[in-house]
């Protein structure tokens, strides 16, 4: 598939397509499909039930370069079933975790410890609403090999997850999103275990309206994330942005992108819980009530007003070791 690489680097990673944010965010002309459209691995269970199938399952999965760094991507694409996880796409997914740990230790045992400068790293854009209801023991069978072999990957490769298409990552891959060591994200991001219309269904519309856009935007949102400390990098809508992120979080120690790490340790387990006590404690109604726990002003003003005002006046959440 023919891509104009320079033309792709502007373009909106909103609305851009898997393909093309997986041909974009790596060097011009390194990308490499594995099991691509022409290699036909489409769904077994989609088939059975009679719905549509798309040959690459709704995923694009490969390798490419930043520099000398071998990156390992991972796409997915909301436009087909929401991005759902099942058996097919997941075990795509899980494969390239585990051949990004193959070739960290191919390295290893070449040069005895993996060069800073051509360190692999996985990258991941989500845009996936869950595991899909079609195939869900398959799919959550798919989700716990991606875990099992993401934990594999600490401290050894960098995973970086982004965020920024149009379903955002929900579901069971809003908690793989979370795993990684580094969270991305545009305006359009957005993170979650459980979406609007399901916690509507749990819990009522008095205590959670899902027509309420604004609503969902400020609980779910990259820019609540951002403050909140789950999102570490806010960017622009460019594929070019995300691509220099990546192509900076690239050169930086191991032990220096661990630091920005959500989960994965009793201390991170406490810092998050702590976050817990405070909504507790405080009976919060509304993430604006946090962002106004942490030093926030002109609550109202913060969602709208142009992303490069918000960094500058946004107030954190602190994170242990950062």
């Amino acid at each position: 598939m023919r891509m104009d690489w320079e033309e792709l680097q502007e373009k909106s990673f909103y609305r851009s397509s898997a393909r093309e944010r997986a041909y974009g965010i790596v060097d011009p002309g390194t990308f490499r499909e594995f099991l691509g459209p022409r290699d036909k691995m489409y769904s077994p269970h989609l088939v059975i039930l009679g719905e549509a199938v798309e040959f690459d399952d709704g995923i694009v999965v490969g390798v490419g370069k930043i520099d000398k760094h071998p990156v390992f991507v991972i796409s997915q694409e909301g436009n087909f079933v929401g991005g759902a996880l099942g058996e097919i796409n997941g075990a795509k997914m899980a494969y390239m975790y585990k051949i990004a740990l193959k070739c960290y230790e191919a390295m290893k045992e070449k040069y005895g410890t993996v060069p800073e400068d051509r360190k692999p790293l996985v990258v991941v854009s989500y845009d996936s609403g869950g595991v899909r209801l079609h195939e869900s023991n398959a799919g959550l069978v798919a989700h716990s090999e991606c875990m099992e072999a993401l934990w594999k990957l600490q401290n050894k490769v960098p995973n970086i997850s982004i965020t920024g298409s149009s379903l955002g990552a929900y579901g069971a891959q809003g908690f793989v999103c979370m795993s990684g060591d580094v969270v991305l994200a545009n305006d359009y991001g957005r993170i979650g275990l459980t979406g609007p219309d399901v916690i509507q269904q749990e819990v009522g519309k008095d205590e959670f309206d899902a027509s309420d856009r604004a609503l969902i935007w400020r609980t779910m949102g990259a820019r609540s994330k951002y403050i909140l400390g789950d999102v570490d990098y806010l960017l622009k809508d460019t594929i070019k942005e995300f691509r220099e992120k990546v192509k900076e979080l690239a050169d930086m120690s191991m032990s220096d992108i661990s630091k920005h790490r959500h989960l994965g340790s009793p201390e991170l387990v406490e810092d998050n819980l702590e976050l817990v006590k405070i909504a507790a404690e405080l009976k919060i109604d509304d993430s604006k009530d946090l962002w106004e726990y942490y030093g926030n002003e002109n609550l109202d003003e913060l969602p709208e007003m142009p992303q490069e005002e918000f960094l500058k006046v946004a107030k954190r959440r602190p994170r242990r070791g950062m």
